[in-house]
């Protein structure tokens, strides 16, 4: 199943879009995200709003790429660094005992809790498969050069 290359499409199409649409409800709202950054207590007052206008353009970004399939692997790469710092994220926040929205979807949010955890590592499964697979199919950039 790995190296079918319609299943591939098939977890390029809903990864990339789910990072699409998360960066999108970010975008519409930056001010909200940014208050939801800030709840993480990781991060300053500064930071946050920096982190809400930058990362929500780096998820769609690779959302697209990965739809369309300009350099996949690299698109799938990226993405599963966000979602692995996602996951540690939410699990920080959790061990510290704070409750917040995950900000995760704009004002779609929901609460971080472990649920959000096991569902970011499936999204990541998806993403590692998609950057270990060794069939590309349906791309316009495979690799540099």
């Amino acid at each position: 199943m790995l190296n079918n290359k319609y299943f591939l499409l098939f977890l390029r199409l809903v990864v990339g879009g789910v990072f699409i649409w998360a960066a999108v409800t970010k975008i519409a709202d930056p001010l909200s995200f940014a208050q939801d950054v800030k709840n993480y207590r990781l991060v300053g007052h500064n930071l946050s709003f920096i982190t809400a206008i930058f990362l929500p353009w780096v998820e769609l970004v690779a959302g697209v790429c990965l739809i369309i399939g300009v350099f996949p692997r690299s698109s799938a790469l990226l993405i599963s660094g966000l979602l692995l710092f996602f996951i540690i994220l939410v699990t920080i926040t959790l061990i510290r005992g704070i409750d917040v929205d995950c900000g995760c979807f704009g004002t779609f949010s929901r609460r971080a809790d472990l649920w959000l955890i096991l569902e970011d590592s499936l999204w990541l499964a998806m993403s590692l498969i998609l950057l270990f697979s060794p069939g590309n199919q349906f791309c316009l950039l495979k690799k540099a050069g």
